[in-house]
């Protein structure tokens, strides 16, 4: 049987149901509201038979509105919501609200949001991811700066059973640098067994996002799986915020020559048994039960 294809990170709001303070009319198209149905039809073109839907904003609403769209669309096969870290007893409620339910795989916050870089070293933050390594909850790093991904094997090393994963690769100098920095920070960020990346929103670092190309792309992919293996990386569409650098299918046909070229375990674990296991996807719901 074959493993199902998982889309490890996509969006889903809608402004008249949560704040999302960083969405202006500057991001049009995307300003407005999002579903998943608006995406599935690329997404069945693309082949890809499920998503986890992440965090777009740091308040409960836009976590409520992942969970309406994951009990009407089967194809959601896991959330990844937001919890306010700094705060821990917060955190523990809810956290204990998730309980039960199976599709609440995971925490993320905006931390690049924060004044302070080092947000995530803060003690309280720290005591609610304490309580996140406690439930095998993993967490979301967004990582846009470098010492973001500095701090990384800081807390891995404080929080050796929380599983983590980099979004978007931390965001490389694609079309800028060769990202011989980048490489040194990922690589130390790598050396932690409980430490994955995302292969996703690998944009343009400067002017238009939508001009990147595959081969500008490459260096960064193929130094991740040098850095992490297939067992710690996982692909990902990021839309709706892909839209504003190409769209989902052109994303989509941009990487997949890239995992193309991986062989055959390597492909599989990239495009969806790696999600699987760091989220703990259901396997009823992904169809690979019984």
């Amino acid at each position: 049987m074959t493993f199902p294809v998982i889309d490890a990170h996509q969006h889903v709001w809608d402004p008249s149901r949560a704040d999302y303070d960083w969405l202006t009319p500057d991001a049009a198209p995307i300003d407005g509201v999002m579903t998943f149905a608006d995406v599935a039809p690329e997404l069945r073109a693309a082949g890809v038979d499920f998503t986890v839907q992440v965090q777009s904003a740091d308040n409960p609403e836009d976590t409520q509105l992942m969970r309406e769209s994951a009990a009407a669309h089967p194809e959601v096969a896991g959330i990844v919501g937001y919890a306010p870290l700094e705060d821990p007893e917060r955190t523990e409620r809810t956290l204990a609200s998730w309980e039960g339910d199976p599709l609440m795989v995971g925490v993320r916050t905006l931390i690049h949001n924060q004044p302070d870089p080092d947000w995530l070293l803060r003690p309280e933050v720290d005591a609610s991811l304490g309580l996140l390594e406690e439930r095998g909850l993993p967490f979301d790093v967004v990582a846009v700066l470098p010492r973001h991904v500095e701090i990384v094997p800081l807390v891995a090393a404080r929080h050796p059973r929380l599983r983590m994963v980099i979004d978007h690769l931390a965001k490389p100098p694609i079309g800028v640098s060769d990202g011989a920095e980048w490489g040194r920070l990922m690589s130390a960020a790598a050396e932690n067994a409980n430490v994955y990346a995302k292969v996703s929103g690998l944009y343009s670092a400067t002017g238009d996002s939508s001009a990147w190309t595959t081969d500008q792309i490459r260096p960064f992919v193929d130094r991740a799986l040098e850095m992490f293996g297939p067992q710690r990386l996982m692909y990902g569409g990021d839309w709706p915020i892909s839209v504003l650098s190409g769209g989902y299918t052109r994303v989509w046909n941009g990487l997949r020559p890239l995992f193309d070229e991986f062989d055959a375990d390597a492909r599989e674990r990239v495009l969806g048994r790696t999600a699987a296991e760091f989220y703990r996807l259901d396997a009823g719901r992904l169809g690979l039960s019984g």
